[in-house]
């Protein structure tokens, strides 16, 4: 049996073999991959110094719970988020990503959730931990904020330079977990808790194959300079982050404290020459393609584009091919309950296919069997093997989510899907996002990308609303391009003449701008709050 990996372990090994390569890139700093090893770990002994770590061997848990003390992490993109990940694996804590933009209340609410007693957060984000109770160790890092220290807090830098002299730390285990808080798009945030050796190769570059030459002669070899573009507390940028870093990457961060300026997003990544950009669907995409329309940027080195988390149209895609002939776009799938499973080189144009990993399955909708190529059902998302153990705290969640069939516990975050003709998989959306209308099943983000192809259209979200005949009414909330007269009959027959009738949207509200979380992706509540003032096509 091949050796399972513990995260920190992973680490350790790269930054031995490439020491003196930069491993993190922010503004004017620099930290090499040496450097963040040694912070890292006098870091995790200050942690270990508080009595913080292991309590109950994975061996004596169920699935959904969890014998380690959690550390919530509140920062912006800076390289003491990155060694703050790295610092909690090597002193058997688990960090949890908290999301910045959540209010104190709603800050505190998560802490309480996910059982978070210790946090390491950014001067200036200070005050949204106003309302939270119970924390024993605050770790401030400075930032150019003019707020007040919290009176309990240790500075970063202290914090590091008291562990230099520590005690040594005990070894870490492939069942340490590492834990991924949900965006709470479809409900509650919720905390999936991810062995690492698990997660190594699900989400962070791994595989079962890799011993510790193969990890060492891959980081020697290298990876270019990635840039993933969205904000660090989110999981599909740590994710990305370590998928390049565990293969001897540089990492290439911008502050994201300022709002979301793509003129610096392109500066940078012309500035350092990145190999490997992500973006977030549409909201990242189009401003892109804007500025790079209206200025030149040397992008001469980008090899590739990562899209996910949110819907990136075919339209943005063959945009932005034309304006990066020598880049490849791929779309990428994942989830924080899968890590990232399947991906696809964007054509920008027909259907976008995937190519699934060796673990991923379709699971037939009464998730009875897995179904094969050359099935014509529209089917569940499932991936089987390194999966997550469930969710924490919550037995029925992680029974519903995590469900053993034909034998094998398989995980399955709600998205349905069926096989083409070639074996490549169609994802077809969030089955809580499916409109019901007239018995017939329609998946919001089929018709958003028909809306979003009209030359009119600049942005589009699609929901189901109440509606005596039918159920539900497919409904569009638009954002129209300056001085566009596109109206609801027009745009209702371009949809009709693209998709099914049942399809096309009987409704439409017309908005100012479309609302999207800060990670790009949809805010179905605020559509499902807009499109409650929709007209119908008459």
């Amino acid at each position: 049996m091949q050796r399972e990996w513990a995260l920190s372990d992973v680490h350790d090994i790269v930054s031995a073999a490439i020491a003196d390569r930069d491993m993190i890139v922010w503004g004017g700093r620099r930290r090499t991959y040496g450097e963040v090893a040694a912070r890292t770990g006098a870091l995790a002994r200050f942690i270990r110094s508080r009595h913080l770590g292991v309590h109950r061997e994975r061996a004596d848990l169920q699935r959904w719970e969890c014998g380690q003390d959690r550390v919530g992490l509140l920062m912006h993109n800076l390289p003491e988020h990155v060694e703050a990940i790295v610092a909690c694996w090597k002193a058997r804590v688990v960090p949890c990503n908290v999301n910045y933009h959540y209010t104190p209340h709603e800050i505190a609410n998560l802490l309480t959730r996910v059982g978070v007693r210790t946090v390491i957060y950014e001067r200036g984000l200070g005050p949204k931990l106003e309302d939270a109770a119970g924390l024993d160790l605050l770790i401030e890092v400075e930032d150019a904020s003019t707020a007040a220290r919290l009176p309990t807090a240790v500075a970063f830098e202290e914090a590091i330079a008291a562990g230099v002299s520590a005690d040594p730390l005990a070894a870490p285990s492939p069942d340490d977990l590492h834990i991924a808080c949900t965006g709470g798009t479809t409900g509650h945030p919720k905390a999936v808790l991810w062995r690492q050796a698990d997660i190594f190769v699900a989400g962070m570059g791994g595989s079962d194959e890799l011993d510790e030459d193969a990890i060492r002669t891959r980081a020697v070899a290298g990876a270019g300079r990635w840039f993933p573009t969205s904000p660090l507390m989110h999981v599909a940028s740590q994710w990305t982050t370590f998928i390049g870093a565990n293969m001897g990457a540089t990492i290439v961060l911008h502050d994201d404290a300022r709002p979301f300026d793509v003129r610096t997003i392109l500066e940078t990544a012309a500035r350092e020459r990145v190999t490997r950009m992500t973006i977030v669907g549409d909201a990242y995409a189009r401003p892109m393609i804007d500025e790079m329309r209206r200025t030149g940027y040397d992008l001469s080195s980008l090899a590739s584009i990562g899209t996910g988390g949110a819907l990136t149209s075919h339209g943005a895609k063959r945009a932005l091919k034309e304006l990066l002939p020598h880049t490849v776009i791929r779309d990428g799938y994942g989830a924080s309950e899968i890590g990232a499973m399947a991906s696809g080189e964007a054509t920008g144009e027909g259907v976008q296919l995937f190519e699934l990993t060796p673990d991923a399955r379709l699971l037939s909708e009464d998730r009875s069997r897995f179904l094969a190529p050359g099935d014509d059902e529209a089917g569940w998302m499932a991936r089987c093997g390194r999966v997550p153990l469930g969710y924490l705290d919550d037995e029925a969640a992680t029974l519903a989510t995590f469900p053993v069939i034909d034998g094998v516990r398989v995980a399955i975050p709600g998205d349905r899907a069926r096989f083409a003709h070639d074996g490549r998989v169609e994802l077809l959306g969030r089955d809580a996002l499916v409109v019901n209308t007239g018995g017939e099943k329609v998946f919001v983000e089929e018709v958003e990308e028909v809306l979003k192809r009209h030359a009119d259209v600049v942005d589009a979200l699609v929901v189901g609303r109440p509606s005596e005949r039918f159920g539900q009414e497919v409904t569009a909330i638009v954002q129209l391009a300056p001085g566009a007269a596109a109206g609801p009959a027009e745009l209702r027959e371009w949809c009709a003449g693209r998709l099914a009738r049942f399809k096309a949207p009987r409704a439409f509200a017309f908005v100012e701008r479309v609302e999207r979380h800060p990670s790009g992706k949809a805010d179905y509540r605020w559509a499902r709050r807009a499109g409650e003032a929709a007209v119908e096509v008459r």
